[in-house]
Parts: structure tokens; C-alpha cells; sequence
């Protein structure tokens, strides 16, 4: 009754990984408890979630290294089965909110967010591409878009394009305060990603600043993005709090895989519970100021919920 911060299935998001394959579950063992889906398990994977009353995913692409080409052309590519999939579970279930990774990274050999050029990442060359995948969702019926690739002025560039090809109903939730982090390195592993993270500290956020962060959240909103996010979650409370103070869009946190993972590996040691763990972490990042939390035991939680 005086508890000062509630949290609820519905403000959770559950990441998805999606592969181009037929009746197959896979185990990610960087990120336990954690599955890639073929096509048709990940519908059934959706319908166990939407019993739980979980009904918010963020989808990522498993993609074939030959598929993998210096301009992500797949990216956009009309045949790229990430666009069947969305289709598939918003015509199977038209009560979810999907959220689609937009990025170059899961496209790129490298695992680079951007076009390499001359040994750098040319963030006025990256936006068209970025556009495209964006409305490559779009039609496929994706709800919200979540660019997680830091250029500049990306949220104005798909915004415009977005506008122009009438698809102004559809959300940008973008990954506006995202910092070099070691902690998304089971991510990595898992889309074989073969860049270091020195690599991304041309355009990702210097861990030591929170002006810097502040700034990139306001760049945002003068373009017109409908939700902010704080990546990683756990590491930078301070900067959640910091950005819902100084802010009035719907804030989003995502606890990514690294932090999930610490959990999983301390709890499988017999170190930590951890349901009871998991619980306090996800108040923890609501009590911040978080208004979604995007985590990788989103469903562990809402079974919880459901007990």
C-alpha cells in the first residue's frame, strides 16, 4: 500500500530473435534462457508470452554472414525474411506492439552501425540506408521504430522520409542516450560481430559524461522522436533520472544483454536468486524514471506476475 514504485507487465518489452529457418528453437548460450526462432516457433513463442499478459517484443534479426555485405544491402532487401516475420505475427496476433532494430550492424560483416569509409563510420551516408530499413518495416507492419545506431540526425532523416511516404502513425522510439558499453558483448557474440568497442566510441556516448547525454536526448526531441531510451539500464540510473527530470517524452530503458546475462551466471553459480534479483533490477530501473523497461527477462518476470 505505500510502496513508492510500481512496475507492471505492460510497461516491459521482451527481445525476440528471429532466423530464417523452419521448426527450430536454438539456446543462445551467451545469453541464457534466451532463444533464437524459425519462423514458425517464433508465433508460438509470441502466443506463450501474450498468456502472460506480455505483449510488447523488440525484434532482431539472425542474418547469415553471406548475406553480410559492406552496404547492408539486405538491410532493405524486399525478399529479407525479418519483413515476413513481422507481417507473420501482426497478421497472427494483431494485439502486439512491435518494435523493429533499426540498424546496420546485424547487416554489416564488420558489425559496424554505419558505412565504412575510409576505416570510418560516415554518418551522412548511413541515413538513406537507415530510411530504407525504416520503411521496409513499415510496410511489413511494424508499430515502433527503434534506430539503435547513433548518427546524427537520423531521427529528422527517417522522420521526413516517414512523412513523405505516409506513415505518419508510426512511432520513432529511439536509442538516443547509448554509451560505449562492454555490457552488450553476448549481444555481439551472438550476431557475430566482429568490431572492438573502441570502434564505436566515434559516435556512442563516453561512459564518464552525462552532459553529453542530456544534449543527445534534446537533439532528439527537436526532431521530433516520440520516445527516448537509456542503454544500458542498470550502469547509468543516474542517467535515466537525469533525462526524466529534464524531459517529458515516455522514457524507455533497455537492460541490455550483458546485464541480463550477469544475473543468469551468478544465479547458475548459486549465488544470487534469481527471480528475487530480477525483480529488484527491473524496480530498480523504474524507480530511476523509466517508463518501459525493454529487458531480456521481461517473460521470467511476467511468469512471476502470473504465479
Amino acid at each position: 500500500m505505500v510502496a513508492e514504485t510500481s512496475l507492471s507487465v505492460q510497461q516491459l518489452v521482451q527481445p525476440l530473435f528471429v532466423a530464417d529457418a523452419n521448426n527450430v528453437q536454438k539456446s543462445i548460450s551467451a545469453i541464457p534462457g534466451i532463444f533464437q526462432y524459425s519462423l514458425d516457433n517464433i508465433l508460438r513463442e509470441v502466443e506463450e508470452c501474450l498468456k502472460l499478459n506480455l505483449t510488447n517484443f523488440i525484434l532482431f534479426p539472425i542474418i547469415e554472414q553471406s548475406l553480410k555485405d559492406d552496404d547492408a544491402s539486405y538491410s532493405h532487401h524486399p525478399r529479407n525474411f525479418f519483413f515476413h516475420a513481422i507481417r507473420m505475427i501482426k497478421q497472427e496476433f494483431p494485439e502486439t506492439c512491435l518494435i523493429g532494430d533499426v540498424s546496420l550492424n546485424t547487416y554489416h560483416p564488420t558489425g559496424a552501425d554505419g558505412i565504412i569509409i575510409d576505416n570510418k563510420v560516415d554518418n551522412d551516408r548511413t541515413l538513406p540506408i537507415l530510411a530504407a530499413i525504416s520503411l521496409a518495416q513499415c510496410d511489413a507492419g511494424i508499430d515502433i521504430l527503434a534506430p539503435s545506431d547513433m548518427m546524427d540526425g537520423r531521427v529528422g532523416y527517417i522522420r521526413e522520409v516517414l512523412e513523405d511516404q505516409g506513415f505518419s502513425d508510426i512511432s520513432i522510439m529511439a536509442h538516443s542516450v547509448k554509451y560505449a558499453s562492454s555490457f552488450y558483448q553476448p549481444f555481439r557474440n551472438l550476431m557475430e560481430s566482429n568490431i572492438d568497442n573502441n570502434s564505436k566510441k566515434c559516435y556512442q556516448l563516453n561512459p564518464a559524461n552525462i552532459r553529453e547525454a542530456i544534449r543527445e536526448a534534446q537533439l532528439d526531441i527537436a526532431e521530433d522522436v516520440d520516445f527516448l531510451m537509456v542503454t544500458p539500464a542498470l550502469h547509468y540510473l543516474d542517467v535515466i533520472h537525469r533525462i526524466k527530470e529534464q524531459t517529458n517524452l515516455p522514457l524507455a530503458a533497455f537492460h541490455v544483454s550483458g546485464e541480463y546475462a550477469m544475473l543468469k551466471a551468478a544465479a547458475q553459480n548459486g549465488w544470487l536468486d534469481y527471480h528475487q534479483s530480477l525483480e529488484e533490477t527491473l524496480i530498480s530501473i523504474k524507480r530511476a524514471g523509466a517508463d518501459i523497461v525493454i529487458s531480456y527477462g521481461a517473460k521470467d518476470f511476467a511468469k512471476l506476475r502470473k504465479s
